[in-house]
């Protein structure tokens, strides 16, 4: 089966720019701080040039730094989404294709796992260590699968499906995963 336990799984949380959205914060608050200054200052009479101008320098300079950084914070942000999205379009793509490939074959649900765990490039070791196996018993469904798949090894088991993937668009019209 495809979706068998593997090792270290990756969580689907998304990361967040905490760093950024603090910088911005802070820079929001310091924005606000030399607007007050400035402001407190023309009601006090100060009208010094000298006195005014680094204050309102910076209060425009630390707006710009705000809008861009806002700016850049959500082109990146979409980005992230849409990279996600194309993974996710990519992964469920592979898998279809796996499973397409493992019944042409006509895999066992043995060979199943020993080819899912290959194809994300685990070593035999690992493989037999997941399974509670022996190497050995690996290395005899590995060639079972060369066999039955016609190739020489992991490297063209690998590229059957890439091959496949690069061939194929992973999105057809509207968004959807093509079947």
């Amino acid at each position: 089966m495809i979706d068998a336990a593997t090792p270290q799984r990756r969580t689907n949380r998304r990361e967040r720019p905490f760093g950024l959205i603090a910088l911005i914060l802070f820079q929001c608050f310091c924005t606000a701080f030399f607007v007050y200054d400035v402001t407190r200052d023309l009601d006090e009479g100060m009208t010094s040039l000298l006195h005014m101008l680094p204050e309102v320098a910076a209060t425009i300079g630390l707006v710009i730094g705000v809008v861009f950084e806002v700016r850049s914070l959500l082109a990146l942000l979409r980005r992230q989404a849409r990279m996600e999205k194309g993974l996710g379009v990519a992964s469920g793509a592979l898998n279809d294709l796996m499973e397409e490939y493992f019944r042409q074959w006509a895999l066992t649900p043995a060979e199943q796992d020993v080819a899912t765990f290959t194809i994300k490039g685990c070593s035999i070791a690992d493989i037999a260590q997941m399974r509670g196996s022996a190497e050995g018993t690996v290395k005899t469904h590995l060639n079972a699968i060369y066999r039955k798949a016609g190739v020489q090894g992991r490297g063209q088991l690998v590229s059957v499906l890439i091959e496949d993937l690069m061939n194929a668009p992973l999105v057809g019209k509207g968004g959807a995963a093509a079947g």
